[in-house]
């Protein structure tokens, strides 16, 4: 993708990129670098400040802005981005907001989200686990896949009936979490622990820190299953 540049904005689209709080490491640019040039990027709230300061241009802007600098929102007037605000006092988390509109875009096939985690804050917790739990909403189940690079870490979520093919070398960890609730027919091949027909569920610990043997697949009968590969 090249950033700061303009793109056709009736052409056909691949993928759609969420960028959260905090900023972007090195693993997210190259994650967003891997996605085809076809992409529509929306920023949640200060993830525009530190989209910006990544180089890259989003196309929207959404959330309640309280946390996006003043050269930021004039950053979002002066190049006319569309701006969905917001009120404060609202149910859903800016980061929620900017994945409805990225829903809203039928046309994109893949979701990429990146940041949501600011090392510079107070290291708040619940915003983590928030972003995580964000990532198996029932509507996402749309994409034919939804990635993120939150901090360092890289995630995968595989919806009901799905398979994945995870990107790990031989030897690399990795771990299998049911954030979402319970998990039935989790078969995992080519890792060091693999799983036939498998029920995970969210109150236990056993898909932590597997290894990969190289050519890993994993597949959920039922479920949203979360992948993190440190």
């Amino acid at each position: 993708m090249k950033p700061m540049a303009e793109s056709p904005r009736d052409a056909p689209l691949t993928a759609v990129v969420v960028i959260g709080g905090g900023p972007l490491h090195a693993r997210a640019l190259a994650a967003l670098e891997a996605v085809n040039t076809d992409v529509r990027i929306i920023a949640a709230d200060s993830g525009l400040d530190h989209a910006v300061s990544a180089g890259l241009r989003p196309d929207a802007l959404v959330g309640d802005l309280d946390s996006i600098s003043a050269s930021g929102r004039m950053w979002a007037y002066a190049h006319e981005l569309l701006i969905d605000t917001h009120p404060e006092a609202k149910d859903e988390t800016d980061t929620e907001l900017a994945l409805a509109a990225a829903v809203a875009l039928t046309d994109a096939q893949h979701l990429l989200l990146l940041g949501g985690l600011d090392p510079l804050s107070d290291d708040r917790l619940d915003h983590l686990l928030g972003t995580l739990l964000s990532l198996g909403h029932p509507s996402l189940g749309r994409f034919s896949s939804v990635s993120a690079v939150v901090g360092s870490s890289e995630v995968r979520v595989v919806h009901a009936g799905r398979s994945l093919a995870l990107p790990l070398d031989g030897g690399q960890t990795f771990s299998l979490l049911a954030l979402h609730g319970v998990c039935t027919g989790v078969t995992l091949t080519g890792a060091h622990w693999p799983l036939a027909a498998a029920t995970l569920t969210s109150t236990e610990a056993r898909g932590l820190s597997n290894i990969s043997d190289g050519d890993t697949v994993v597949r959920v009968a039922d479920g949203v299953l979360t992948v993190v590969i440190p």
